[in-house]
């Protein structure tokens, strides 16, 4: 059986986020009342759209050693340390007409998307717990969007028992990252440090408040750098993660992951279900980024092109061009294909085409999807950006203005 177009989506679905089955995110609330459990979010097969993606990844060649460690107590001073800046975020959002038998984990599992609304139910308050931390003396707080995003109130309580009303300046949910205001001074704040000398097999101690548990700390390594949110099996972000085996749990989204300094390298904000000890955390570099936009815009502004594409392999190469069905064809056996172009898209009005296969984007080679979505996310919208394909053996180099993405895909 050939390949048709429309089935190409399911090809691509499967080489960029197959090897992602079982894995979730946290839920955006939960009820502690029933359980305190994350809900298993679907796993999206569609594949990447080219949007933003972060470009601060992590170097994984480029570590340093870390100075080394006098104080056996490094966990403990670096708790101390960090400890007062971290804050639990009290959330909650009114939900129409949801069966409070469906909301039961049991029934989630039948509902991919969105559980029914009963008209005639009357509407009833949502609540969740996460984490988060101060960033400036005057009460910024960083956290997790999928903590506060639809919250129609917000309680920051302090690791000192002080409590505050915070208020949501923006949330940006391609990456997961929120800011929420708090009227404070002189606050306790946590130093912030930098992911460029991180490698596997250093130190990672995480704070938060799993499972309603205040001011929990775990200990761990950085398990892995760079994984993509594909890999991750929540292909609706991009961020590139820090992997790591320090326990992470509901209600630890949102808060700080250290290095044995005691300085914020990450921001916590995915598990996998399943597993033991395995979490994923926000680079710093990204987190940041994110937050001073949000606090200088109220929101975030991501380059989109308005493709589909795929990763190509010989093998796919050859079933495509066997395809009778299929209207082009493929003279390389590496690259990132165009499998769609939606319409109305930069994409579309530059001309970009199905079966382009994309080599270069702003004369910076690329070899994943992962890799075009960096260089996006590096442009600036409205500004041209080369992108250099290999159509039917020729090679173009095509010139393309990313706009704003679309509200819809966010």
């Amino acid at each position: 059986m050939g390949i048709a177009p429309k089935q190409l989506g399911v090809y691509a679905g499967l080489l960029l986020v197959g090897s992602a089955a079982g894995w979730a995110t946290h839920s955006y609330f939960f009820n502690p009342a029933t359980d305190n459990q994350d809900s298993q979010l679907p796993i999206a097969t569609s594949v990447l759209q080219t949007a933003a993606e972060p470009v601060e990844t992590v170097p994984q060649n480029q570590a340093a050693t870390p100075p080394p460690i006098d104080n056996p107590n490094f966990i403990a001073a670096a708790a101390e340390q960090v400890g007062p800046a971290v804050v639990r975020i009290d959330a909650s959002r009114s939900v129409s007409g949801v069966s409070e038998t469906l909301e039961h984990p049991f029934f989630k599992r039948f509902f991919t998307e969105e559980l029914p609304i009963d008209p005639e139910l009357p509407e009833r308050l949502e609540q969740g717990t996460g984490s988060g931390f101060i960033l400036s003396p005057d009460g910024q707080v960083m956290t997790n969007a999928h903590v506060v995003e639809g919250a129609s109130m917000v309680t920051v309580t302090l690791n000192d028992g002080r409590t505050f009303e915070g208020k949501v300046i923006g949330t940006d949910p391609i990456t997961d990252v929120a800011i929420v205001q708090i009227n404070g001074d002189n606050l306790p704040t946590a130093p912030l440090g930098s992911t460029d000398n991180l490698s596997p097999g250093q130190w990672a101690i995480a704070i938060g408040n799993p499972l309603g548990l205040d001011n929990t700390v775990t200990a761990g390594i950085i398990s892995a750098l760079g994984r993509t949110s594909s890999q991750v099996g929540i292909s609706d972000k991009r961020v590139q993660f820090i992997q790591t085996d320090a326990a992470i749990n509901p209600g630890n989204s949102g808060g700080p992951l250290l290095n044995a300094q005691g300085e914020v390298i990450g921001m916590n904000t995915a598990i996998r279900h399943g597993a033991q000890g395995l979490g994923f955390a926000i680079p710093i570099e990204t987190a940041k980024r994110i937050g001073d936009q949000l606090v200088k815009d109220g929101e975030v502004q991501h380059p989109y092109l308005g493709i589909q594409m795929v990763n190509l392999n010989p093998e796919m190469r050859q079933r495509i061009n066997a395809d009778d069905e299929i209207d082009f064809t493929i003279e390389v056996d590496s690259g990132v294909m165009v499998i769609r172009v939606m319409e109305g898209t930069p994409a579309e009005e530059s001309g970009i085409q199905r079966g382009d296969v994309i080599s270069k984007v702003n004369e910076v080679e690329v070899v994943t999807a992962n890799d075009v979505q960096a260089q996006v996310e590096a442009s600036s919208i409205g500004k041209a950006l080369k992108v250099e394909v290999n159509r039917k053996g020729e090679t173009q180099i095509l010139e393309v203005k990313p706009t704003k993405m679309p509200h819809g895909l966010q």
